[in-house]
């Protein structure tokens, strides 16, 4: 319990209620040895910078503030722009390049070189574990998982709800050729039907060279748990992707630290970051980057366009829903950062200009 650092009211609550029942289906499951992994010790996975837990009265706070604390403007008051997406519509991209279309969150479709992949797919109503309570869609999908063409990957960063969906697995199984994911995370994948063999795990800095493009798992500041009882039993990272013409880099979550310049350093440039803007709160810091960090992360990176992700979707802070993408937009005005801001279902293809709209609430 003091190792698991609650970012969403539903993992919260999902702590608590599995305290009291040990719902074991809550609970992440691993291979029964131990991982083979340096990042790996004292029976948890680790932060490369050292952070200390949470004690259990700054978490019993972080739960008060939910109920006590008045939010302004969490969820929109009208409609989030959203461009609903066709099979057709996919199929007719061009295969000599890299399309990249927001699917809400930090879900993201990519036709990569006529190859469609997915990076954390959450399609469910709620960023939960359970089905009547926990943060709600504030507008449905694009597309649904039953019209998306056949799915060449799969890739996850880390396990939490609103990034690793367990409906959205079972429903993606059967069209889906295989699931990279980080150490640990392949037990619940299997738990829920996926083969192993269509599972590649991943440590921190492991790479792989597919016909398309080098993959490599990079990492983050940040923490896995999925229940009561299995806080950083699994991996969370950040994935890289080089092709020879482009390469792009999804932050999952993470607190700013200086692993974003090593990443950098080894594999950037980049054409592209998606990069983790929203849900960020003091209490919170280290975990989850401010906007303006956000953007900071992007220059470490080298990156040259930036497409802000992990916003517009879920409530999960105490900020109002636009507050982010209007001081990323800010920021990266300030440091002369180029900004793509897509709608969801809104094509972005790596070669052509970035998309300008503000779609959010711009003042308050």
């Amino acid at each position: 319990m003091k190792t698991f650092i609650l970012s969403t009211i539903s993992i919260l609550i999902c702590s608590f209620v599995g305290a009291c029942t040990l719902n074991k289906e809550l609970v992440a499951t691993i291979d029964n040895e131990e991982p083979s992994s340096r990042h790996y010790y004292d029976g948890k996975f680790q932060n490369a910078v050292h952070s200390e837990p949470p004690s259990l009265g700054k978490t019993l706070g972080i739960f008060a503030r939910y109920f006590t604390e008045k939010k302004v403007d969490a969820v929109p008051n009208e409609r989030v722009p959203v461009q609903p997406v066709t099979r057709e519509q996919l199929d007719a991209l061009s295969v000599d390049g890299v399309h990249l279309i927001k699917l809400g969150h930090s879900s993201i479709l990519l036709k990569m070189f006529g190859e469609y992949w997915l990076i954390d797919p959450v399609f469910s109503e709620r960023a939960s574990p359970f089905s009547f309570i926990g943060p709600k869609r504030f507008e449905p999908a694009p597309i649904s998982i039953e019209e998306l063409p056949p799915i060449d990957k799969v890739l996850i960063s880390h396990n939490h709800y609103d990034h690793l969906d367990q409906a959205a697995v079972k429903a993606l199984n059967a069209k889906t050729t295989l699931f990279l994911v980080p150490l640990g995370v392949q037990g619940d994948l299997k738990k829920w039907g996926v083969s192993n063999d269509k599972i590649k795990q991943f440590d921190w800095w492991q790479e792989w060279q597919t016909k398309h493009a080098l993959i490599a798992f990079t990492p983050t500041q940040h923490f896995s748990g999925r229940g009561i009882g299995d806080g950083n039993k699994t991996m969370w990272g950040s994935w890289v992707v080089k092709s020879d013409e482009r390469s792009f880099y999804f932050s999952g979550d993470s607190g700013y630290f200086s692993g974003f310049k090593d990443i950098g350093h080894k594999y950037g440039p980049f054409d592209v970051t998606m990069i983790e803007t929203g849900a960020y709160d003091k209490d919170w810091a280290d975990i989850h980057m401010t906007p303006e960090e956000s953007v900071q992360a992007h220059i470490d990176l080298a990156g040259k366009v930036m497409v802000p992700i992990h916003n517009g979707t879920f409530d999960l802070a105490f900020h109002p829903w636009y507050e982010p993408l209007n001081r990323v937009r800010q920021a990266a005005a300030l440091n002369k950062v180029v900004l793509s801001t897509p709608e969801f279902g809104q094509v972005f293809t790596l070669d052509a200009a970035p998309i300008e709209t503000v779609w959010w609430k711009e003042t308050p």
